[in-house]
């Protein structure tokens, strides 16, 4: 880990050096790199502050104190919504959609030094390297954390679950019809939920429900957007699940899947899970699977 450590530093020094970081005047702007993030951020059509805070990772603190000086060079203005008054909305002036305009095109600019020194092949490398860079980096924003089943990003992952069932299943998708997952049973110390976000947007979730003094414990309501498969999210997701129930004294993990989620069972039977003779009556279920937490 030592040594992964300092090859990322030292990528992001190279990094930071080579985009102009660390240069008061970002892109000959008079402004730095985060005024202009923030900036190019808000968009043509505007946007909320607190999204604005969640999209950049910023706090409140610092976010207010950037759009005031924005505010202050008659690029930005902020305002109440159009809906409730509580949430700041921040718009672009037109000098600001005109500075934002100036902004892609010198980042293109900046782009386009960066590949014109290389060959063709280099260039190609270097584009692909980028990507797959994008892609561990968009990976390692992901955050997981106990949720409770009641807040908007639980109730979001949760509506979003059952109608990619509803969908995908030959005979759509009752939750009535299925073994319960009810809000008391994804509640501790009964279970719980996990809820994985995205720079402040809910992709993910996976439920425990906890059998207290058998050991065993059931996997439900895994769910995964589409907007981030192939970031091994699914995977994370089982692990801490297994952590959770691990910490609690289970050692036998369940749960049932239908056949209509192929690459689903791909993921169980990868992470450590054995498909195993039917051990509920689930309606929805056609392969059953069971992962013992002592082997791990």
């Amino acid at each position: 880990m030592e040594e992964q450590i300092g090859a990322v530093r030292r990528f992001n020094r190279v990094v930071t050096q080579r985009v102009g970081a660390l240069e008061d005047a970002y892109l000959s702007r008079e402004r730095s790199l985060g005024l202009s993030r923030l900036l190019w951020e808000i968009g043509p059509d505007g946007s909320e502050i607190r999204v604005l805070r969640a999209r950049l990772g910023l706090d409140s603190g610092y976010v207010s104190r950037q759009l005031r000086l924005l505010e202050s060079q008659g690029l930005v203005t902020t305002d109440p919504g159009d809906r409730d008054g509580r949430v700041r909305t921040a718009k672009l002036t037109a000098a600001g959609l005109a500075e934002r305009e100036l902004l892609d095109h010198a980042s293109d600019e900046l782009a386009e030094s960066m590949l014109a020194p290389l060959t063709v092949a280099q260039r190609e490398r270097l584009v692909r390297a980028m990507a797959d860079v994008e892609h561990l980096v968009t990976a390692s924003l992901v955050r997981i954390e106990i949720t409770d089943p009641r807040s908007p990003d639980a109730r979001y992952c949760l509506r979003s679950y059952f109608t990619e069932l509803g969908d995908r299943f030959d005979a759509g998708f009752d939750p009535a019809r299925s073994i319960s997952a009810s809000d008391d049973e994804m509640t501790l110390p009964s279970g719980l939920l996990l809820v994985a976000a995205l720079q402040g947007s809910p992709v993910g979730c996976g439920a425990l429900k906890l059998h207290a003094g058998t050991g065993v414990a059931e996997i439900k309501r895994m769910w995964v957007s589409p907007t981030v498969r192939g970031l091994g999210l699914g995977r994370r997701l089982l692990d801490s699940l297994a952590q959770e129930a691990s910490s609690r004294g289970t050692h036998t993990l369940r749960l049932e899947t239908n056949k209509a989620l192929v690459e689903a069972r791909r993921l169980y039977e990868t992470a450590g899970f054995a498909e195993v003779a039917a051990f509920n009556d689930e309606s929805y279920a056609h392969h059953w699977f069971e992962r013992d937490l002592r082997q791990d």
